[in-house]
């Protein structure tokens, strides 16, 4: 996945829906020290959308004790490549802002990304980023399960959508609890999740008004077998 990233190309045009698309960081396999940001509807990247589209994006990387470092990314052909700076990240997390944007007749809205990935082992107190994101998706593990809990600046966000993607590459819907949790599914292999919070209430971004944000909360998390 990385050499595909890295490939010069000259950039591609790309007409796709926003929220066909989601922003993931995908650790690269048996390398903690490296990650791919892509823009996708998988966690694999899709050569039919640019590296831009990423533009603007920064990512942060959490280790042992809560300390935190910048991730150094580098644009490819369709996706980002990260050097983690640090050793042994616990998770790697950042906030896209893509603007204003408005969908036919749709109230114009702001529209933000929010992806995580969760390394082996991670607490998920030690991962949750609390009120200082608007909306994230955390990895709750329980014996040889994991349920995914979906938070608003901090708080369970109940009666939401989220989209699991499976180890197995299947993919479904589920629905959080008053406790912002999914149900269980088996702990182990790689998990993708996205999930959207909407925040009412009007705004404005770079000169541009809107009437309620939509946050995109995504998560890439590895499980041992």
């Amino acid at each position: 996945m990385l050499r595909a990233c890295l490939v010069v190309g000259g950039l591609l045009a790309a007409g796709l829906a926003a929220d066909a698309h989601f922003v993931f960081v995908v650790p690269a396999a048996g390398d903690p020290s490296k990650v791919v940001v892509v823009f996708s509807e998988d966690l694999e990247v899709d050569e039919n959308v640019p590296a831009d589209r990423l533009k603007g994006l920064k990512l942060t990387g959490r280790f042992e004790g809560g300390k935190e470092a910048p991730v150094e990314l580098k644009p490819g052909k369709s996706c980002l490549a990260g050097e983690v700076g640090l050793a042994g990240p616990r998770c790697v997390h950042g906030t896209l802002v893509f603007g204003v944007t408005q969908k036919g007749k749709d109230r114009p809205f702001l529209l933000a990304y929010h992806p995580k990935a969760v390394y082996p082992g991670a607490d998920p107190k030690a991962v949750a980023l609390g009120d200082k994101v608007a909306a994230e998706l955390v990895p709750v593990v329980a014996g040889r399960e994991v349920r995914f809990r979906l938070l608003g600046g901090g708080k369970p966000v109940a009666g939401a959508d989220v989209t699991v993607l499976r180890p197995d590459g299947g993919k479904g819907k589920a629905k959080t609890d008053a406790d912002g949790l999914t149900p269980a599914y088996p702990a182990a292999g790689r998990y993708g999740a996205w999930a959207r919070h909407v925040i009412p209430g009007a705004g404005e971004h770079d000169g541009k008004k809107y009437e309620e944000a939509r946050h995109y909360a995504t998560l890439v998390v590895d499980l041992p077998e």
